[in-house]
């Protein structure tokens, strides 16, 4: 029984925004994954079952290299991981009318934005209201990709190539607002970008390929934060 005072009607009522913000950031992802040579339809199915926009931008990078399937599946583990807490803690707000099958669907459909209009909620939410809230921005995230595969499908590569940076200027608006507050999130940053200049650049690191580099820098750079720039009990 949903005994969730919130309905299907206003999880797409608050689910519009998020939509309207996807359709643009996954634009500049459908054009960046056709500059690497992932056909326009392609690059909507990786929207449509992926729904992430880090994991996606990182998959693609690696399929590009022709990295291996280890490689990407590692990959999407470290990237992703905060999927498996955001899961843990919505599934303590989810009401009765969450059953197993409907909870691995709202599984597939958590996002850093979709789990925090959902968290926000007074009270249980309940599987009408996540099916709401869910809907509109995977139907924004994969038009978006459909749109800008498309589009740098058909104009010229020197303004599809422009356009395919879109998407890491949002990944570069996200850090540096939380960068300049937190002093272990700049840490983290200045780590992953020096690791992944040092992996570029000399020779010595050319064998190690794009995924694992992704890995590396991830995983060397968040056990840095945490040991020189710990978060207090009080903070978390």
């Amino acid at each position: 029984m949903d005994i969730s005072r919130f309905s299907f009607r206003d999880g797409l009522k608050d689910g519009m925004p998020i939509a309207l913000g996807y359709l643009s950031v996954s634009f500049g992802f459908g054009v960046s994954a056709v500059s690497m040579g992932i056909g326009w339809l392609a690059a909507a199915l990786i929207s449509l079952t992926n729904v992430t926009s880090a994991g996606q931008v990182a998959g693609v990078a690696i399929i590009a290299a022709a990295g291996s399937l280890g490689e990407i599946a590692l990959s999407m583990l470290v990237i992703n991981i905060r999927y498996f807490l955001m899961s843990i803690s919505l599934s303590q707000k989810l009401d009765d009318s969450c059953t197993l099958p409907r909870r691995l669907l709202i599984a597939y459909g958590v996002t850093d934005e979709i789990f925090a209009v959902s968290s926000s909620k007074e009270g249980p939410v309940g599987s009408r209201y996540m099916a709401g809230l869910i809907l509109l921005p995977v139907i924004g995230w994969t038009i978006g990709t459909l749109l800008g595969g498309i589009a740098g499908e058909l104009l010229p590569y020197s303004v599809s190539a422009a356009l395919g940076i879109a998407i890491y200027g949002m990944f570069v608006a996200i850090i540096m607002p939380v960068a300049r507050k937190d002093k272990g999130v700049l840490l983290c940053v200045c780590v992953s970008v020096l690791l992944s200049c040092l992996l570029k650049y000399i020779p010595l690191f050319s064998g190690i390929s794009a995924g694992f580099s992704v890995i590396i820098c991830a995983i060397v750079s968040a056990a840095a934060a945490s040991v020189i720039k710990p978060v207090k009990e009080a903070e978390a």
